[in-house]
């Protein structure tokens, strides 16, 4: 019999110590890291017992009558250890229809975490998704590098490269406070430029996250004359590594500056990682097609994999 407690404060050791034993463990589970943004997001997050033993995490958010996994992050679902079996994800999602509905939950908005996060086969979820008539909410592109076997890259990035060399240009990884405020108020300027828009995280806050997860948030800057011009945040993961900002002033873009940051990405990481995740180029729960990001990315030798978002309707 599967039963369900919310999430409160008195179980984050429990929480964090099975978040960092599961299959599909991520450190933006982990409630230092979730709660770095609760004054944003209302917290749902349920934690399914299979009698006394703790088989599955659940991060989620509220937002009126719907129950979203999780509106702060990236990626959501179910978050399980090695023992999670078929049957066992099934019943988790039946109890989670019947805590949903004493709950008045009319919809529930289900994340699935990419595959290839993954240490081990995980997708028990999808399946259950199948069996209880979740909808596809969204089909989002995100464009994804094979560390292992890269696709070459094409002439005209490799002479990007070249000339970013040629050009004086360096590539750091900075730590310190200073460099992160700078790398933001970079992004903030691009996506102002662009988009009208602002990085999701202010840099109080990356900068809070980097020093409670240093081994994961990376700054690789590019520098020209002493002033940072491009770079990327990064966040590290068991087997991928994830783009999560990349920015680039004019100069950089003339010079190839942002090429030689990711070819230096590339580099670091492919003895020890198998993926490179540089995140969606779409928009519109991904109707639309950012066709110049896309093929920026895909000049790296990145191919699409998707990310899912599904949709479970309680009141029918």
């Amino acid at each position: 019999m599967i039963s369900i407690v919310r999430y409160s404060a008195e179980k984050k050791e429990e929480w964090n110590d099975f978040n960092n034993n599961s299959k599909n463990s991520l450190f933006m589970f982990n409630r230092n890291y979730m709660e770095y943004h609760s004054d944003r997001f209302q917290d749902h997050s349920l934690m399914f017992y299979d009698d006394e033993t703790l088989v599955a995490l659940l991060p989620m958010s509220q937002r009126e009558n719907e129950l979203i996994s999780h509106g702060g992050l990236t990626y959501g679902g179910f978050i399980t250890n090695d023992k999670m079996k078929q049957h066992t994800m099934l019943d988790c999602f039946d109890a989670l229809k019947e805590y949903s509905k004493k709950e008045e939950i009319k919809k529930i908005i289900y994340k699935t975490i990419p595959h290839f996060y993954h240490s081990q086969p995980a997708e028990e979820d999808k399946y259950a998704l199948y069996i209880n008539n979740a909808t596809i909410f969204k089909i989002e592109a995100s464009t994804v590098v094979n560390l292992k076997a890269p696709l070459k890259m094409p002439k005209g990035r490799k002479a990007q490269i070249s000339r970013a060399k040629r050009e004086g240009v360096d590539v750091e990884i900075l730590t310190d406070v200073d460099a992160y405020a700078k790398f933001i108020d970079l992004e903030n300027a691009v996506l102002q430029e662009h988009h009208n828009t602002n990085a999701v995280h202010s840099a109080n806050e990356i900068n809070y996250l980097h020093d409670l997860f240093p081994n994961n948030i990376h700054l690789f800057a590019a520098l020209k004359d002493g002033e940072m011009i491009a770079g990327t945040i990064i966040f590290e993961y068991e087997n991928v590594v994830h783009t999560q900002y990349m920015a680039a002033n004019e100069e950089a873009r003339q010079i190839g500056a942002l090429d030689l940051v990711i070819k230096t990405v590339i580099d670091k990481y492919s003895g020890n990682k198998e993926w490179l995740d540089f995140g969606i180029s779409t928009e519109d729960n991904g109707r639309i097609l950012n066709y110049g990001l896309i093929s920026q990315k895909e000049g790296f030798g990145g191919r699409t994999n998707i990310y899912t978002t599904w949709e479970i309707n309680n009141e029918e």
